[in-house]
């Protein structure tokens, strides 16, 4: 069984290899990574390992990120989480972990984690792996309410085109050119949203792909957009982002 590890305590990394080697020695450590960043590259460039040993807090995050769909990874690959705290669990078995075992990881416990996730390997094989890629797809929103004056509407995300934050409230803008007025604030929106299908360009304005309607260079690094429907102002992404915005948009 191939075992990738992400611990940023290499004490703690070094003592679990040494339980692995005493109480399954069928297991090898194929790679190990001490943050969020590093784990995601490692999963992003190298085959499926058969597990994952996981800290849930790490140098840079929480490894439950890898699991929200922004790493760019479909995880197909179960998990056992390591950690000193236990007010992470319930979010850890969403993540379809085999196993949430406490620090210190007890030998006895991890050697039952590993058995289980051995007995779920041999006895469902690509069919589990299959339903675990399913249930660990992020579900992102499909429909919105919006509202103009005292009417409410609903309408599906793939008619959204930006938002604008203004004065505290999220303004809506549709491709069609209706204008509604969300309740949700911007940054909770963005994460509720498909990452790969909307881009947050500023502080202030969420966009769909499909809005951008062309961009110029605008002095600094920075890009000028134009939008489809057309923005009131002017809309720039910074110098910082805008290589991850081209990026975005060539997916």
């Amino acid at each position: 069984m191939k075992v990738f590890i992400a611990e940023d305590e290499p004490p703690a990394r070094e003592r679990l290899v040494e339980a692995l080697a005493r109480v399954a020695p069928q297991v090898r450590v194929v790679g190990h990574a001490d943050s969020v960043r590093a784990t995601a590259e490692w999963l992003a460039t190298q085959p499926p390992p058969d597990l994952l040993l996981l800290d849930i807090q790490l140098g840079d995050g929480l490894s439950l990120e890898l699991f929200d769909g922004r790493n760019g990874n479909e995880l197909a690959v179960p998990v056992i989480f390591t950690t000193a705290f236990d007010q992470f669990a319930i979010a850890a078995f969403r993540a379809l972990a085999v196993d949430y075992l406490l620090k210190p990881v007890d030998e006895a416990a991890l050697a039952q984690a590993i058995a289980k996730a051995e007995r779920l390997r041999r006895g469902f094989g690509s069919d589990v792996m299959a339903v675990l890629a399913e249930l660990q797809r992020p579900r992102w929103r499909q429909r919105l309410l919006g509202r103009r004056a005292a009417a409410f509407q609903a309408f599906d995300v793939d008619e959204l085109a930006y938002v604008v934050s203004l004065d505290k409230l999220s303004h809506a803008v549709l491709h069609d050119g209706s204008r509604l007025l969300l309740e949700t604030p911007l940054a909770e929106l963005e994460s509720q949203l498909d990452p790969a299908q909307f881009f947050r360009a500023n502080r202030q304005t969420l966009l769909a792909a499909r809005a951008v309607a062309g961009f110029a260079a605008a002095g600094k690094g920075r890009l000028k957009l134009q939008l489809r429907p057309a923005l009131a102002g002017e809309l720039f992404v910074s110098q910082e982002r805008a290589a991850e915005f081209k990026a975005w948009l060539e997916r």
